[in-house]
């Protein structure tokens, strides 16, 4: 479930930017300086859907294609909120699926990698939505049903 939510996060974030552009950012409060690091974390999502399909593809498994989705939002701050949203969900995901990952040696050392990142941009997208960027000394952790019932919203086919 990893990489379908990895899917997710990459086109949630490929479409808001193709949605706003620098200027929006700036004119909505924003510096330039967020669009910049919005850019960032989408070419991060796409590099862990790369490393996640190639160690599937290592492992002898059949990688799933990306869906289509719908995010809800309709303006720039309820992209932001979204992203949000996304991120920490994604922390919580990583956590949650390292106890069935500890056998795979590859793919847990992928997850662990990716997980780290993943924290980041919530840090990041906390503090720019007014949050604490580390609201928890012990992170939540979300089994995959929850992940799931979290991202299928989104997920339109």
């Amino acid at each position: 479930y990893a990489l379908t939510l990895e899917h997710l996060e990459h086109a949630f974030y490929r479409d808001g930017l193709e949605q706003f552009a620098e200027e929006d950012f700036v004119d909505a409060g924003y510096a330039a300086v967020v669009y910049q690091n919005f850019e960032a974390i989408r070419d991060h999502e796409m590099e862990h859907v790369t490393t996640l399909t190639q160690v599937i593809n290592d492992l002898g498994g059949e990688p799933v294609a990306e869906a289509e989705y719908d995010f809800g939002y309709a303006d720039l701050p309820g992209f932001v909120g979204v992203a949000q949203a996304l991120e920490n969900t994604g922390v919580s995901a990583y956590q949650g699926a390292a106890g069935f990952l500890i056998d795979e040696d590859e793919l847990l050392t992928a997850a662990l990698t990716i997980h780290g990142v993943e924290a980041r941009h919530a840090s990041y997208l906390n503090g720019l939505n007014g949050a604490s960027p580390f609201p928890d000394a012990v992170n939540p952790t979300l089994t995959p049903d929850e992940v799931l019932a979290i991202a299928g919203p989104f997920i339109v086919s």
